[in-house]
Order: structure tokens, then C-alpha cells, then sequence
């Protein structure tokens, strides 16, 4: 297929939220300025943590529109009803390319997009995960039936795209080797991501940015902070940003420890803002893909301490210092190291030149159009 050629692609997700929001945002403003006919499909607006305003401004940018279906989190028999409205409008948008994020935008892309295609339709159907279904355990009887579903659609898709090396390796374990083409593909960040943020004039010791829920770890932080106190760091002060639906059973937690006084919690806002808040962020997640927030506050200049979980340590390598485990003692132990010695620990950061030449915006979207051009050139 000529590289010049226009293509009309369409991005498939059910949450207009998080990390996977912004890779599917990036890649979509990055295709439609080089003159590619792009739109997306998503959940209708509504549910608590949606970055309706990201999605106001995508939309303003998409040649073929931002479009609102309603799609639920568990499967079930009203997925039937939204899947004939989504097939009606994707039939009516005439994609070369659709592209499913996450398990629910995966399924309906690839399973959707072979009925289009049975309409003598050209149209090529990626995939990538974003961690979804791959966060079940193998164990799982509800793993099993999604890990099931995973291999069969295999089957329906003509190349995935995964955020990470770490994803490649989970799907192969719990899914099986892919039986179609794959490719890693990194999330990227634009240039004007790797200015420095200039701190706000008290700024808290620690920062806690993402979704009020169990698998990022706001509890294991508060937990921490606790334990920091404890250690001679009586005024110790840490901000956590965000929402989700286990908000209510966080604060509880920080007063059950009694860290009214140490913590305040603030609403979504833009990470960049997030960051002149505090002087050191800290990422407790259980499980991650290659999560955006990391990459943003290493490329605002902020000190980082991470769990060393999914992807994380592709950003640091795998030696970080920066790095923990998932644990409430071994966060609390490198946070009091942090604030113990700023510039030293600074110094064990990942360095700026790599970063910017490994997770550029310019780069995930060139690995992406690669991958569609691929194939729809097989689809011929």
C-alpha cells in the first residue's frame, strides 16, 4: 500500500479515562494531522473518573467525529443491544482501520469489524490490550473464560499492538504465542511533556495521581506515608489526586490511621498541575501496562518512586533504585530516602536523552501507521 495514501481509521475503547484514553487521543490527533480521516468510539458520558474534558477537546480535532455508545464493564445481554448500534454506525463510517483498545473496545472492534469486513470490506482490525483482560489470574475461573475468549479472537484480528514488552510476555503466558503479527509499541509523550514543572511555594514531600481504586495502590501509599511518620517524619505532608470508585474506602483509611493532617485529597486535574504540588511522586500500582503518569513525571523532572510492576521497569531498567515492590514497608522505606536526600536521589533517575528518544509521541504513532499500512497490505 503506498505510504501516502490516506486512510479512514476509527478508534474503538469503552472508558474515556486514564492512560489508555490519552494513548488513543495521541495517536488520533497524531493521524489526523498528517491528513488521515479518524474518529472514535466510546462509552456515553456519565460515569465518575471520564475525562469528558479530553474528550471535548478530541473532539473538536477528529475529521470523522468523536461518537458515544453506551458499553458496560461486565459482559452481558445488553452488550447485544450496543452492538448492533455500534455496527450500524461503523458500517456507516466506512473504516480502512479499526482499532480496539482495552477487552470491550478489543472485542467490538475485531468481532464487529469481521462482520464489516464479510460486507466485502477492506478493513484491517487491531488490537491492543492496555492490560484488560491480562490483569485476571491464570487460576481464575474468570481468567479462563477471558483468556478463552482472547485466543479465539485471535482469529478475528490482523496485527496487536502492545504498550509494552511486559505485555507481549503476559499475553504469551496466559493467552498463548500470538497466531497473528504483532509489534511493541510504547506509549509516547509530545515535546512540550518534557518541559520542567516549577513547584507551587510549599509543595507537599509526595504525590498520589490516578484512579481511586484498590490495583493503584492508594492504599499501600497511605499505608506507607503512615509508616514514614512513624519513622521520625512527623510532618511528613503527601496530596493524592483523583477519583474512582474506591474513594470513600481511601479516606476512611486515612482516618483510620489518623493522617487527616498529613493528606488532602484534591479532584482529577492535569497532571502537569499535579506535579507543582508535591516533590516526589510515587506510583504504588499492583499492576500496570506502561502507565502515562510515570513517563509525565520523569519528563517534568520529577523524582519517581515506582512499584516494579508490568512495564515500570522498561522505563527504568530493571537496577532502578527507583524501584519497589508492591508492599507498604518497602514503599515507606525508599519514600524517607527520598525526602532524606533529595539531590541524591534525584541523581538515580532514568536519563532525559533516553527517555525522550524512547517514548515520543512521534515514534508510537509511526510504529502504529506502520502496523495498519501492514495490514491492510495483507487484507489485499
Amino acid at each position: 500500500m503506498p505510504n501516502h495514501e490516506s486512510l479512514r481509521i476509527i478508534h474503538v475503547l469503552r472508558a474515556p479515562m486514564g492512560g489508555l484514553f490519552r494513548h488513543v487521543r495521541d495517536l488520533a490527533e497524531a493521524h489526523a494531522a498528517e491528513g488521515h480521516m479518524v474518529g472514535v468510539i466510546c462509552d456515553v458520558p456519565g460515569t465518575t473518573g471520564y475525562n469528558e474534558e479530553m474528550a471535548a477537546g478530541l473532539a473538536s480535532s477528529l475529521p470523522l467525529g468523536l461518537h458515544r455508545v453506551g458499553m458496560r464493564r461486565e459482559i452481558g445481554i445488553r452488550d447485544l443491544a450496543g452492538a448492533g448500534e455500534l455496527l450500524r454506525l461503523i458500517k456507516s463510517l466506512q473504516p480502512d482501520v479499526l482499532h480496539g483498545h482495552g477487552a470491550k473496545g478489543g472485542v467490538y472492534a475485531r468481532a464487529l469489524g469481521s462482520l464489516v469486513r464479510a460486507g466485502r470490506s477492506r478493513v484491517a482490525r487491531l488490537y491492543s490490550p492496555h492490560g484488560g483482560s491480562l490483569h485476571y489470574d491464570r487460576a481464575s475461573r474468570s481468567g479462563q473464560v477471558y483468556f478463552r475468549i482472547e485466543r479465539a479472537l485471535e482469529r478475528l484480528t490482523d496485527h496487536i499492538l502492545f504498550v509494552a514488552e511486559y505485555e507481549r510476555r503476559t499475553y504469551r503466558e496466559k493467552v498463548g504465542e500470538p497466531r497473528c503479527s504483532w509489534t511493541v509499541n510504547y506509549n509516547g509523550l509530545r515535546d512540550t511533556e518534557f518541559e520542567p514543572v516549577k513547584p507551587v511555594a510549599t509543595p507537599a514531600d509526595f504525590l498520589f495521581l490516578g484512579e481511586m481504586r484498590m490495583l493503584k495502590g492508594p492504599d499501600l501509599f497511605l499505608q506507607a506515608l503512615d509508616k514514614v511518620r512513624a519513622r521520625g517524619n512527623p510532618g511528613v505532608r503527601a496530596i493524592m489526586v483523583g477519583a474512582g470508585p474506591d474513594t470513600s474506602a481511601i479516606r476512611s483509611l486515612a482516618d483510620s490511621l489518623d493522617l487527616s493532617g498529613s493528606v488532602a485529597f484534591r479532584p482529577p486535574m492535569t497532571a502537569r498541575e499535579a506535579f507543582s504540588m508535591a516533590r516526589v511522586f510515587v506510583m504504588p500500582s499492583r499492576a500496570e501496562a506502561l502507565p502515562y503518569v510515570t513517563l509525565e513525571a520523569l519528563a517534568a523532572g520529577m523524582p519517581v518512586i515506582a512499584t516494579a510492576v508490568g512495564g515500570i521497569p522498561e522505563i527504568f531498567g530493571t537496577d532502578s533504585l527507583a524501584l519497589v515492590a508492591p508492599d507498604a514497608d518497602d514503599l515507606a522505606e525508599k519514600m524517607a530516602a527520598a525526602i532524606a536526600d533529595p539531590a541524591g536521589y534525584s541523581a538515580t533517575m532514568p536519563d532525559r536523552d533516553t527517555l525522550t528518544a524512547r517514548f515520543s509521541a512521534r515514534a508510537m504513532a509511526d510504529t502504529a501507521m506502520q502496523a495498519y499500512r501492514s495490514a491492510l497490505a495483507l487484507r489485499r
